[in-house]
């Protein structure tokens, strides 16, 4: 993202530009990664100006929200009364599609409005109700309490087949859902991408925001039936992976009988080693100075590994197999 210039809003603008600054940094990086320093750097302030103007950090991110998210609610509710009167008395009454109407009209309004919210505003929007910190979860759940309550009773009324337990876990889902998306990317790059570098209507827009959180608001509560299809998918995850886990420990088992065999066959060999082994000590014994040449020269013979550790008996040196292990074709020996 990249974060205005603090020469947009005139030099005596200062308490302006710390609010823009702290809303750039909050989109940005979150509550709790942003710090006054920052702020000060990026408003071109010092930090006695954000002292003087709010006081403390906590006290500037509220007045931050506040000065984007009053406005928006004030839009919503003021939408929402003119539906409710609209269809007062009507047979079919507020439908669903109105009360995310209300939520999205007047926010896609103000991101088009420089002055009121701009073309960060969306991102604002994702990151406020996204964020985990306690501090701005307790901030929106007190100050837009009654908000939030008209909005929710709204939907309970255009959808009275939900259960308000049900209900409550679908709001959360899908407004987390889209919250998460427009914290996270710039919102006119996206719209860009997804419609084809072709201009997208605000009609197009709020339909596509809107189709999938009406179809998981409008689908039917889950029955024993949709339970029982999960459970069945919930078994056939347990099946595949306990198949998976025993090809796995099947393939163990045959890879280490055939290290045995490969051991097994081998053993002749570690005889044959050694009796060469004690043929060359004894000669060595007859013949030091043939001895002492070979252990020089480093070899035994072409293309034959050398053995040099032994095992110390009664003043005579006897190399000791080490059953067991291998090491490229060769027989390791262990010093006892």
């Amino acid at each position: 993202m990249t974060l205005r210039v603090t020469g947009s809003r005139p030099s005596g603008d200062t308490k302006g530009r710390i609010l823009d600054a702290a809303e750039d940094l909050f989109i940005e990086h979150g509550f709790e990664a942003m710090s006054l320093r920052q702020i000060t750097s990026h408003a071109d302030v010092n930090l006695a100006a954000v002292n003087y103007h709010f006081g403390s950090k906590e006290t500037l991110i509220h007045s931050m929200l506040a000065r984007r998210l009053d406005k928006l609610n004030v839009e919503r509710l003021a939408l929402l009364d003119k539906f409710e009167r609209r269809f007062e008395g009507n047979a079919d009454g507020l439908t669903c599609e109105h009360v995310l109407g209300a939520l999205f009209i007047p926010a896609l309004r103000l991101s088009r409005d420089p002055v009121q919210g701009g073309r960060a505003f969306l991102r604002l929007l994702g990151r406020a109700y996204t964020d985990p910190s306690s501090f701005v979860r307790e901030f929106l759940a007190q100050h837009y309490a009654s908000v939030s309550d008209r909005i929710y009773a709204a939907f309970a009324r255009a959808l009275p087949h939900l259960p308000r337990e049900e209900l409550s876990w679908r709001l959360n889902f899908s407004i987390g859902a889209l919250s998460g998306v427009l914290a996270g990317s710039d919102t006119n790059k996206l719209i860009a991408q997804f419609a084809h570098g072709e201009p997208l209507s605000d009609l197009q827009l709020i339909a596509r925001l809107a189709s999938l959180m009406v179809a998981a608001l409008k689908a039917p509560v889950p029955d024993d039936s949709s339970f029982a299809t999960f459970a069945a998918v919930l078994g056939d995850a347990n099946s595949v992976e306990a198949e998976a886990a025993a090809e796995l420990e099947a393939a163990h088992v045959a890879e280490t009988e055939r290290n045995q065999a490969s051991v097994n066959s081998a053993s002749p060999e570690t005889v044959h080693l050694s009796t060469d082994a004690e043929s060359q000590n004894s000669a060595t014994t007859s013949n030091p100075s043939r001895g002492n040449t070979q252990r020089e020269a480093g070899s035994s013979g072409a293309g034959e590994p050398v053995h040099k550790v032994h095992a110390v008996s009664g003043g005579s040196r006897t190399p000791v197999s080490w059953p067991g292990g291998t090491t490229a074709g060769s027989f390791r020996y262990r010093v006892f």
